[in-house]
């Protein structure tokens, strides 16, 4: 049901971008790296986080890691990662599937600046075999146009 609350979202949001229905699993952001043939920091994973009361979601690059210290200081409190069951409640997506793309409700999103290094990016598309290949910029568009630095990023060696 979740590839196609994604479809009909796109649909109506952004028809020319088609949501990419793959043979092979794109659950993690290796999977998904390999099969579109990328690096894996440009797979967008999106993260689903309560800050206090507030939950939302937060978009990052697939190799970059949530900073307690720049969450804490982004969202003005300690981020906590939902459990399957609260990301599923929220999003409509199960885990290895979860996009910003066919939500149940209005839903606050981030988008990490550490994506800013990628014209192009691919987050998940609702399942664990779908994808969705955008411009970054229509990507922040269509996730409501929230930055945040929350994130840290490996170090080139």
């Amino acid at each position: 049901m979740s590839l196609e609350t994604v479809q009909s979202d796109l649909a109506v949001r952004a028809p020319d971008l088609p949501v990419i229905v793959t043979d092979d699993s794109t659950a993690t952001v290796d999977l998904a790296a390999a099969v579109h043939g990328v690096a894996p920091g440009q797979i967008a994973k999106t993260l689903a986080i309560r800050v206090g009361d507030a939950e939302f979601l937060l978009v990052t690059r697939g190799d970059a890691r949530l900073s307690n210290q720049k969450a804490k200081a982004a969202f003005g409190g300690r981020p906590r990662m939902l459990g399957p069951e609260d990301v599923l409640r929220l999003t409509s997506h199960q885990v290895g599937g979860v996009c910003p793309f066919g939500l149940p409700a209005p839903l606050t999103i981030y988008c990490d600046v550490s994506l800013n290094i990628y014209d192009e990016v691919i987050p998940a598309g609702g399942s664990t075999h779908a994808s969705v290949r955008l411009p970054l910029g229509r990507l922040v568009e269509l996730c409501g146009s929230n930055w945040a630095d929350a994130c840290d990023v490996p170090t080139a060696s």
